[in-house]
């Protein structure tokens, strides 16, 4: 049954008869019942002739109307064995009965795009693509034009429900979109074996176009100029989201003389023009140690020339992709060390996004495994390896100026220091610091005056010139610039307390005070 309610068979009238498919005539019917649309091409065609009343005469009267309610009439005299009475030539596509007119509301995505041979084709590129997914979600593109075609087909609508008393908003009016989605789900998770959702972290998209009916949005550019602004990465100003501001916009009556109704029927179908798979981020979480004072935390390339052969994150990711099969990724860290310092104890957290993973099942043994491939570089040492959440690290980024950090520094000193001269430093607690931006980082980060604090400090005296400074600070201080003092920039500083040139020889990074990422078994 195709549950259409009384009131509304005028406008399922006035749909069919001007070259509407009968899925479109349920949508602009409120049929909101999945059933109806999932019934054969043809069986709907026949149970909305036979709903409409279309006898013989009826159909022998609309012959001499507009190609695209010629087309309709073909359909219905299908239904009733009257193929004879349809004075029309054989279409392209060979097959009559596998080949209606296009759809003038649709463009034939309700007609030809939901059919067994579209879903196998949506299913080979997603197979070919080798994601692992569970389930999916499936989403649609659609081009911009069936927006105008509609809203011509509710004002027609609507005129029509009027007068007869009744009104049609068009919110009630089912979208394209969805009723697509209703005949296409159980067809695709059928194919996939797994089931449609409408939340997934994977995303099945497929794009539809249909360039013979382009231009049915141009006359919206002269009728609402301030809805359509050329952009850099935008092919063209007809986007969904311009289009439907300027349908909003328009006036009705306007809207009436510059895109009439009745619509015409294409002579294309739309075309389904790409297919895209993508699966939500992975997010790998760690904790590493670095024990070359020749190794940059990222990257290090100057004038698109390469400073350092490796790097942590290099020597972290580079397994990742290759076993999560990702598209890119993103390293982020609770700060970061300069290529000459090491970081030792409790090593520093990091976190790797891996973006769009082909391979998403990896077993915490497997992770283990993987662990243990970085670890065969004497460079770095990772431990904690994990999947975590995106949410989870966000509580890493929240202790890069929250969180304590403790370092090892030598120290070199102009003056000669004696052993009792340090005992200053290691009576100093809370010591309230204001470091400019080094001039070091100028090119990479803001001008600004930090106030940071020195927690505690502690010497190791060696000789004198040379002692060991052990320093518990607020996350974001910087070390050297607090010894050396950046040309007074950093103030009070390791000189400017002794009263002498300091320098700094070594610095390490002896712990990052932030619990995280949880710790594993071995």
């Amino acid at each position: 049954m195709l549950l259409i309610d009384g009131k509304y068979k005028p406008v399922a009238q006035m749909l069919f008869s001007s070259g509407s498919c009968p899925r479109c005539v349920l949508r602009f019917c409120c049929v909101d019942s999945t059933a109806p649309y999932r019934l054969p091409y043809k069986d709907l065609v026949c149970e909305l002739q036979n709903y409409l009343e279309m006898n013989h005469e009826d159909i022998a009267d609309l012959v001499g109307g507009p190609p695209c309610k010629r087309a309709k009439l073909e359909e219905t005299a299908k239904c009733t064995g009257d193929r004879e009475s349809i004075n029309s030539p054989e279409p392209e596509h060979g097959d009559d009965s596998q080949s209606p007119r296009t759809c003038n509301l649709c463009l034939g995505v309700l007609q030809h795009l939901c059919e067994v041979e579209s879903v196998k084709k949506i299913f080979e590129k997603v197979k070919n693509a080798g994601y692992e997914f569970k389930d999916f979600v499936f989403s649609v593109s659609l081009p911009a034009q069936l927006s105008v075609r509609e809203h011509s087909a509710w004002l027609q609508a609507k005129q029509e429900m009027g007068k007869h008393g009744y009104c049609l908003e068009k919110a009630a009016i089912i979208q394209l979109k969805e009723a697509y989605k209703w005949i296409i789900h159980p067809l695709i998770s059928e194919e996939f074996g797994v089931q449609a959702l409408s939340k997934s972290v994977f995303e099945v998209a497929v794009v539809f176009a249909h360039p013979e009916t382009d231009s049915d949005c141009h006359f919206l550019a002269s009728a609402c100029k301030d809805c359509f602004k050329q952009t850099k990465n935008k092919q063209s100003v007809f986007t969904r989201m311009a289009v439907l501001k300027a349908l909003d916009k328009i006036k009705e009556e306007d809207f009436r003389v510059l895109f009439p109704y009745p619509l015409q029927c294409p002579e294309t179908v739309c075309q389904l023009v790409d297919i895209q798979c993508s699966h939500s981020s992975v997010f790998v979480a760690g904790i590493y140690n670095k024990y070359s004072r020749t190794l940059p935390q990222t990257p290090w390339v100057i004038d698109g020339e390469r400073k350092m052969e490796s790097s942590v994150e290099e020597l972290i990711t580079d397994h990742l992709m290759a076993v999560f099969k990702a598209e890119s990724f993103n390293f982020s860290s609770s700060g970061r060390e300069d290529v000459d310092v090491r970081t030792l104890g409790k090593g520093r957290p990091f976190a790797i996004e891996l973006v769009n993973p082909h391979r998403v099942e990896v077993s915490l043994q497997h992770m283990k495994e993987l662990q243990q491939k970085i670890n065969n570089s004497d460079k770095i040492k990772v431990r904690d390896l994990q999947i975590v959440n995106r949410e989870a690290v966000g509580h890493m980024k929240e202790g890069e100026e929250e969180k304590t950090k403790c370092y090892s520094a030598l120290i070199w000193t102009e003056k000669a220091v004696r052993e009792e001269d340090l005992k200053l430093l290691d009576s100093m607690e809370e010591l309230k610091i204001d470091q400019k931006t080094p001039l070091r980082v100028l090119h990479r980060r803001p001008l600004a005056l930090r106030p940071r604090i020195i927690h505690t400090m502690k010497t190791e005296y060696m000789d004198e010139h040379h002692f060991r400074l052990y320093l518990k600070t607020q996350a974001g201080t910087y070390i050297k610039e607090f010894v050396h003092g950046d040309f007074g920039r950093t103030k009070p500083n390791i000189g400017s307390i002794l009263q002498t040139t300091a320098d700094i020889l070594e610095l390490d990074v002896e712990s990052v005070d932030i619990d995280w990422p949880p710790a594993l078994d071995d």
